[in-house]
């Protein structure tokens, strides 16, 4: 009896002593959290207003502004399996679009633009904005762990997964994206492909590219506003 009293005991100050050793790490979190997300805002700000700057100062000399090129991009799946090829198969099954409205973001380089291209008839895709990323990340977003689509409730799931890389909370994840950083592999693989719902108002034509007045293919900025469609605007 005495034997087993003093277990329980030891367990019970070494449970006491953990829970304070987490109370304190989770205060540290939240202050280091917030510290981020105060100058990620203020880095997301600089940047619009850099461009800004630019734009300005292009039209007062008379010349043109070229906005640097995406280097993310949200890919929309739009259509189902049928007549798939093998080819166009693999290339969905790559961009993690295995259901239709699934969506995903792929990092912009000259292979996966090829295979954007390849793929055009089954996907609309674009470049999203902060608000798009932020919207989708904190709406539809879930996580990935050991093969399973887990919410994510709390920064701590984040922290266990992807702390290693220095990302402990949802907003280091949505920067990583937006600015294409150099985890953006880690970030993206932890978040589930996006589920969507159908466009509010319904599609034009799918079989159709966007510029002949259909749905499918690249609509670049225009992006934006279809997943706003998709998402429950």
């Amino acid at each position: 009896m005495l034997k087993k009293q003093k277990t329980q005991e030891t367990l019970a100050a070494k449970n006491e002593a953990q829970r304070k050793a987490n109370k304190i790490k989770r205060k540290q979190n939240r202050r280091e959290i917030y510290k981020r997300a105060k100058n990620y805002a203020k880095e997301y700000h600089a940047l619009e207003r850099a461009e800004i700057a630019a734009r300005r100062q292009a039209k007062d000399g008379g010349n043109f502004y070229v906005p640097a090129e995406a280097k993310v991009a949200v890919v929309i799946r739009i259509r189902g399996i049928n007549g798939v090829d093998p080819k166009t198969r693999k290339i969905l099954q790559l961009f993690r679009l295995l259901q239709i409205h699934n969506a995903s973001f792929v990092r912009l380089n000259a292979a996966t633009i090829k295979m954007l291209r390849l793929v055009e008839p089954y996907v609309t895709y674009g470049f999203p904005n902060l608000k798009t990323i932020k919207e989708l990340v904190y709406k539809r977003g879930f996580a990935k762990i050991n093969g399973q689509r887990i919410p994510i409730t709390t920064n701590d799931i984040i922290e266990q997964q992807l702390g290693r890389f220095g990302i402990i909370c949802i907003e280091d994840i949505i920067h990583e994206i937006y600015t294409c950083g150099p985890h953006f592999k880690e970030a993206n693989a932890f978040l589930w492909p996006f589920k969507l719902s159908s466009p509010k108002g319904g599609y034009n034509r799918k079989r159709n590219h966007f510029i002949e007045g259909g749905d499918a293919g690249n609509r670049e900025h225009l992006i934006n506003s279809f997943v706003q469609k998709m998402n429950g605007q």
